[in-house]
C-alpha cells in the first residue's frame, strides 16, 4: 500500500498511469473512466450543489463538477495532490488528512448533496469500510447520494477467483469490496458492475 509520501511521488504521473490501465482493460483500473462519467452525469442530473470528495487524488472527476458550478469539499492525505488540485479548483475547500482516522472537523460539520469516493476506500479494511460508510451517510442532505467507485467484486468467491487469475500483480495491501458481504451490514446499497474488477455502489441518504 502506498503511504502519503508514495502518493506525493506518484502524483504528477497518476492520471497517465490510471489511463493506461483503463484503456488496456487491465487490473486495477479497467472501467475507471466509465465509472467517473456515470457519477459525473448523475451528480449533475440530480442538481447536486455541494459535493464532498473523499480521497480526491488529482480531482479527475471533481474538477469537472467544479467547472459546472458545484461547490467542492474534499479530503486527501497527500500534500502534493492538494497542491495540484488547488490549481484546478481555487475556490474548493480542501483539507489534508488520513480518512482512515475519519474526516477532519471542517467536513463533519457540513452537509452535502453528494459524497464521492473513487478508488480510495480500498485502503480501508472491510470492517473499517462499514464503519466509515455508516459515519458519512448522515452527512448527506435528504435525497443525497453516496457514490463509491472502486475495485470491487460481487462476491468473495469472485474476488478470490480474480486474485488467482491476476497473480503477482494483485496488490495484497489493498482491501477490495466484496459486495455481498457489505450488503449484509448496509442493505440499501445499489451495485453496478463496470468491468471484471470494478463497480459502482450508490447509497441514498
Amino acid at each position: 500500500m502506498l503511504n502519503s509520501k508514495g502518493f506525493d511521488l506518484w502524483a504528477d504521473g497518476y492520471d497517465k498511469s490510471v489511463g493506461m490501465s483503463d484503456e488496456d482493460g487491465t487490473y486495477p483500473f479497467a472501467g475507471y473512466k466509465q465509472i467517473l462519467n456515470v457519477i459525473y452525469n448523475r451528480v449533475l442530473t440530480s442538481k447536486s450543489n455541494t459535493v464532498l470528495d473523499i480521497g480526491f487524488g488529482t480531482a479527475a472527476l471533481t474538477a469537472k463538477l467544479y467547472e459546472q458550478g458545484c461547490h467542492i469539499w474534499g479530503q486527501d492525505f497527500a500534500g502534493r495532490m492538494i497542491e495540484l488540485v488547488k490549481e484546478k479548483m481555487p475556490e474548493a475547500r480542501l483539507f489534508q488528512g488520513d480518512f482512515s482516522r475519519g474526516l477532519v472537523d471542517e467536513l463533519i460539520y457540513n452537509r452535502y448533496d453528494a459524497i464521492i469516493a473513487t478508488y480510495s476506500l480500498h485502503h480501508l479494511s472491510d470492517e473499517q469500510k462499514i464503519h466509515f460508510i455508516r459515519k458519512i451517510l448522515p452527512l448527506l442532505h435528504d435525497g443525497g447520494c453516496l457514490y463509491i467507485g472502486d475495485v470491487m467484486f460481487e462476491t468473495r468467491t469472485e474476488l478470490e477467483r480474480q486474485k488467482t487469475l491476476i497473480g503477482e500483480e494483485w496488490d495484497d495491501e489493498e482491501f477490495y469490496f466484496a459486495v455481498d458481504e457489505l450488503t449484509k451490514f448496509i442493505p440499501r446499497v445499489k451495485y453496478e458492475k463496470f468491468s471484471f474488477c470494478s463497480g459502482l455502489l450508490s447509497i441514498k441518504g
